[in-house]
């Protein structure tokens, strides 16, 4: 029986093959939840720099938020993100969900991503 890190893998592999090959040369929207807290950043793969990132951990939503990983702040996160981006100049990206299911904390970011002006 496979160990569930090697399924994890392979689903994320999974995820960002099919990201890439439809990206079109857009920055992808990648995130990370972990037990306390939600990452998410905004990557050009091209020359490989991060051009926006936001997490629950960040000074101005740890005030607001005791608890990092709620759908709250997976929504703050997402709205700061957007906010981010948008300023760095990009308005398109595609959204990579790593190996995690788009439901929860992540559809939470997501959606909040998009009602704060990033389209994907």
């Amino acid at each position: 029986m496979a160990k569930s890190s090697n399924q994890t893998a392979r689903r994320k592999a999974r995820t960002r093959f099919s990201i890439k090959a439809a990206a079109h040369g857009r920055p992808r929207l990648s995130v990370f939840r972990s037990g306390r807290h939600i990452y998410a950043q905004v990557i050009n793969d091209e020359s490989g720099a991060t051009l926006a990132a936001a997490s629950s951990t960040d000074e101005g939503l740890k005030s607001k938020s005791k608890i990092g990983n709620s759908k709250d702040a997976a929504a703050a996160v997402g709205k700061l993100l957007a906010e981010r981006a948008t300023k760095a100049g990009v308005k398109e990206v595609i959204f990579d969900r790593g190996s995690y299911l788009f439901h929860g904390r992540v559809k939470a970011l997501a959606d909040a991503a998009r009602e704060a002006g990033l389209s994907f």
